[in-house]
């Protein structure tokens, strides 16, 4: 009799841990939740121009600070990159709301707002800075439909489904967290909402802009339908720039 009450507990015991190690090694083989960390790839070798910082194979450039403004509003700027033609090109009606990401000092926001008299500017930049000069200009030029937005490196702040248009010119190869910023532009956009890309063309090495300043317009679309957003065309239509239109689907 103490010899059956033994077996079974020898069998009992045998039989939870054979029933533990299952349960741990179905843990263990349990796909893992991709995190935010997953997403990008950290490299100590890696560009001076860049941040060590990888997404979907490009290494993100540096931002230029507020400091650099004035090269945004050089006088050769029209000659060199012709933005009077970006703005003709994204067809805007006069209700639209357009947010400006990465606005800088205001250049296209303050170009833009006079062809949108119903619709407003949302001029959105990380750097206090630069919405200071904002705000200076927009008092100097008597200009009340821009509206400075704050954002963060991972949030553009933008009120959802609010946008009929986002235009990032020179601005989103330099975004530390171009996955978050382009999904929280997406959320603002309304369905159908366009996203304009203008970016220097990577595939040209004779365009005198370092490299982590460039983009493909196959980097563009992978990153960009990443987000869900559908590539439609691109407009050829300036000397150095890819102009790259994005839509959000309606549904």
């Amino acid at each position: 009799m103490k010899l059956k009450l033994k077996d079974n507990f020898v069998f009992l015991t045998v039989g939870i841990l054979v029933v533990l190690c299952l349960w741990l090694l179905n843990i263990t083989l349990s796909p893992i939740a991709p995190t935010a960390s997953a997403t990008y790839e950290q490299k100590a070798v890696h560009s001076p121009d860049g941040i060590g910082k990888f997404y979907q194979g490009r290494e993100i450039a540096k931002v230029m600070g507020h400091t650099g403004a004035s090269w945004l509003e050089r006088p050769s700027r029209e000659a060199e990159e012709q933005p009077s033609k970006i703005i003709k090109a994204i067809d805007l009606k006069p209700s639209d709301v357009v947010a400006d990401i990465g606005a800088g000092t205001g250049y296209f926001s303050f170009r833009i707002a006079p062809l949108i008299p119903k619709g407003k500017v949302f001029a959105v930049d990380i750097q206090p800075e630069m919405l200071d000069m904002i705000k200076l200009l927009k008092q100097k030029k008597n200009i009340s439909n821009v509206e400075p937005i704050l954002a963060t490196v991972t949030n553009p702040n933008l009120p959802p489904e609010s946008v009929d248009l986002a235009i990032m010119v020179d601005a989103y190869h330099e975004f530390e967290y171009p996955l978050e910023v382009m999904q929280g532009i997406v959320n603002a956009l309304k369905p159908g909402g366009r996203v304009i890309l203008v970016e220097y063309r990577g595939e040209n090495p004779l365009i005198m802009i370092k490299a982590l300043h460039k983009m493909s317009q196959k980097q563009a679309i992978k990153e960009m339908q990443a987000v869900g957003l559908l590539w439609r065309e691109t407009k050829n239509l300036l000397p150095q720039q890819h102009l790259m239109v994005f839509e959000k689907p309606q549904t």
